[in-house]
C-alpha cells in the first residue's frame, strides 16, 4: 500500500494514449496527453497492470493523482481514475505475482524520440520513439546517453528485444545517432594489473 493519501495530491486530467512495456513485457507506465499540453509519461508499478489494461483504452479520458519529480517530465501515479469512474490505487504487489514469458531476440531500431522515459524517482530510463518502439536502458547508461534520449533527438539502438501485446521493446546494448555509429552502453571494464608471474616473465 502506498503511504501517501491520494486525496492530498493534485489531479491531472488528460487523454490516455498507450501503455509502455518494460523489458520483461510488463506495463510500468502509460502515455497521457493533458489538455493543451504535450504528451507526458505516467509511471505505474507493474503490479497494477491487470487493472490498468482492463479499464483503460486508447482515447479514454483519464485522471491521475501522483508525484512529480523535480528533474523529469513525469507523473509517478498513486491513483488513476478511468473514464468510467473506476479508481485504481497502488495497494502493493501480490505475493504470488508472476512475470509474463517472452521470447527475446536481437532487435534494432532507428528513429526520433517522442517522449523520454523515466523511473519513478525521475531517473532517465529510455525513450519512446515516434514509431512506437520502446527503448529501455539502465539509469547509469542512460545518463551517459542522455542527449540521444531527449525528445526530438535522432537515435538508433540494438539490443535484446521482444514483441509484447503493447508494442516492441528493446533492452538497449548499443546506442548511437545512427545504426552505422553504435557504441556499447556499458563501459569496458578496466584491465587489472598483470599477475606477479606474468610480470616476471615480461622482465
Amino acid at each position: 500500500m502506498h503511504w501517501i493519501d491520494p486525496a492530498c495530491l493534485p489531479e491531472v486530467e488528460g487523454t490516455f494514449e498507450r501503455f509502455i512495456p518494460n523489458p520483461h513485457g510488463e506495463v510500468d507506465g502509460f502515455i497521457m496527453k493533458p489538455d493543451g499540453r504535450t504528451a507526458i509519461l505516467v509511471h505505474t508499478p507493474p503490479h497494477l497492470e491487470s487493472e490498468l489494461t482492463r479499464y483503460l483504452s486508447s482515447g479514454d479520458a483519464v485522471r491521475v493523482r501522483g508525484l512529480r519529480p523535480r528533474r523529469a517530465d513525469l507523473l509517478a501515479a498513486v491513483a488513476i481514475t478511468s473514464s468510467g469512474g473506476r479508481q485504481i490505487i497502488d495497494e502493493g504487489p501480490e505475493p504470488d505475482r508472476k512475470r509474463p514469458k517472452l521470447k527475446h531476440q536481437p532487435m534494432a531500431a532507428e528513429g526520433s524520440v517522442r517522449v523520454s522515459l523515466f523511473g519513478p524517482k525521475g531517473e532517465l530510463r529510455g525513450a519512446l520513439l515516434s514509431d512506437g518502439v520502446v527503448l529501455r536502458i539502465g539509469p547509469k547508461e542512460a545518463e551517459r546517453a542522455a542527449p540521444l534520449l531527449a525528445p526530438g533527438a535522432k537515435v538508433a539502438a540494438r539490443g535484446d528485444g521482444a514483441e509484447t501485446r503493447h508494442g516492441r521493446v528493446i533492452e538497449v546494448l548499443e546506442i548511437g545517432p545512427g545504426l552505422h555509429a553504435l557504441k556499447p552502453v556499458k563501459k569496458p571494464k578496466p584491465k587489472g594489473k598483470p599477475k606477479p608471474d606474468a610480470e616476471a616473465r615480461a622482465a
